[in-house]
């Protein structure tokens, strides 16, 4: 599996923003020129996977200090459950492996319409090596479950870092927190 830089071009923006939209819910999803102009303006990057000439999917992430938080994470949905992702994240956790890793996802413990959903994805993480984290992430209107890889993450981190990414003025006017 080969991580490589997204390319900024009409192609692989439209690529990745119909996954995007497919993979994400739409009160989970920010805009996807903000996220552009994060990368652009050197608040986050984003990489596409490939497999020999095969692209696999995207992430975009945040990484400030010694953390690198997944932001989004999406596999092409012809290829999942083909063990695409499980290579992917090893892949990105192997390029940041002296970075504690963490992403926010669906409270699994916590019924659902998509209850079994919440826990395939839950056991998917935990089989990357990636374990559940004490707090939970509140972000805009969602609260979220953490897991991550290399350590705990602390509130005020977590402040920290969203707040560099989101800068001035939008850190005021969004929710963006750790709570337990």
């Amino acid at each position: 599996m080969r991580l490589q830089e997204v390319a900024d071009n009409k192609i692989e923006d439209d690529r990745i923003k119909t996954l995007y939209e497919e993979a994400f819910p739409e009160d989970e999803r920010a805009p996807y020129w903000i996220l552009k102009r994060r990368v652009k303006g050197g608040r986050a990057e984003h990489w596409n996977f490939y497999e020999e000439d095969t692209w696999v999917g995207w992430i975009y992430l945040v990484r400030h200090k010694d953390l690198a938080y997944i932001f989004f994470f999406a596999i092409d949905a012809k290829l999942r459950c083909k063990g695409y992702g499980t290579k992917a994240l090893k892949a990105l956790i192997e390029k940041y492996k002296d970075y504690r890793i963490f992403l926010a996802l669906e409270d699994w413990t916590e019924e659902s319409s998509n209850h079994e959903q919440r826990i395939k994805r839950y056991q998917f993480y935990k089989n990357c090596g990636l374990e559940q984290l004490p707090h939970k992430l509140r972000e805009v209107n969602n609260t979220f479950a953490i897991m991550g890889i290399g350590g705990a993450v602390e509130p005020h981190e977590y402040k920290e870092m969203i707040d560099k990414y989101m800068g001035f003025p939008f850190k005021y006017f969004f929710d963006m927190r750790m709570v337990d």
